[in-house]
């Protein structure tokens, strides 16, 4: 079973599942999370081979999938089910999997589509980073910082510092062998015929307009909102935004189940 981190207790609304994208884990949602538990139970997952949940040699999006709808199990009943980047295409897939476990579904920036630019050089920078020693995250700013292209990611991969154990939270050695998996998309059959929102940075390009017909295919009920001014990691430029997308989306669903 994936670790997970829950917000706020069970309503008569559907629970929020959230998935997080590529080196993350369920603490990047933390304030979010814990603002959309007002009213909902709001539970965020550290992926396999990310944060506290358990190291695979396995990184398929069918696995991931399945991971997910264990914790949908474990819960009793569907859930509005929400996945960024990486995350969203394991929530997609146990969307065409499993939709009975799924009342609908959020995708935040990225499409069913294979991608070719690869992740595999900060995975590969990270394990060849030297963690001996280490006492606190910034010894691992300094270290890491000069060999990462983007300063900004560099507070996002030191979340993923155990720096007591002077390690990843991360089983790179399986990240870096699956890469090509990660960066692909399964070829599935069928569709998920449930309420879909893809919800975009308006300045990403990771999900293209001519990605717009295969989406449509498996999602035949998608509707699309971008978010101005945010970029892939949409929900940490605009949290309050990419909040307020989703609980309009949300509260929209729970009014279609009533009426």
């Amino acid at each position: 079973m994936l670790n997970t981190i829950t917000h706020g207790s069970d309503t008569r609304h559907p629970g929020l599942l959230m998935a997080h994208g590529l080196y993350g884990s369920a603490r990047n949602w933390g304030v979010i999370a814990k603002r959309l538990s007002d009213d909902r139970q709001v539970t965020a997952v550290d992926m396999r081979n990310h944060g506290d949940s358990p190291r695979t040699t396995s990184h398929s999006y069918p696995d991931m999938a399945e991971d997910l709808a264990k914790v949908i199990d474990a819960g009793g009943a569907p859930f509005h089910v929400m996945g960024h980047s990486m995350g969203g295409k394991a929530a997609m897939v146990l969307a065409l999997t499993r939709p009975n476990l799924v009342h609908s579904l959020i995708v935040a920036d990225i499409a069913p589509v294979p991608y070719s630019h690869s992740q595999l050089g900060y995975a590969e920078t990270m394990r060849d980073t030297d963690l001996s020693g280490i006492e606190r995250r910034s010894d691992v700013a300094e270290r890491l910082a000069p060999r990462i292209d983007n300063p900004d990611l560099v507070p996002f991969f030191l979340q993923s510092v155990d720096v007591q154990g002077q390690r990843w939270k991360l089983n790179l050695d399986t990240l870096i062998s699956e890469m090509p998996t990660i960066m692909g998309f399964p070829d599935i059959s069928g569709s998920y015929d449930g309420p879909t929102l893809f919800l975009t940075g308006a300045d990403s390009d990771y999900v293209k307009r001519e990605d717009r017909d295969r989406i449509t295919a498996l999602f035949p009920a998608a509707r699309f909102v971008k978010i101005p001014d945010a970029g892939h990691w949409l929900h940490a430029d605009k949290p309050r935004e990419f909040e307020a997308a989703l609980r309009a989306w949300l509260d929209r669903q729970d009014t279609r189940a009533t009426t």
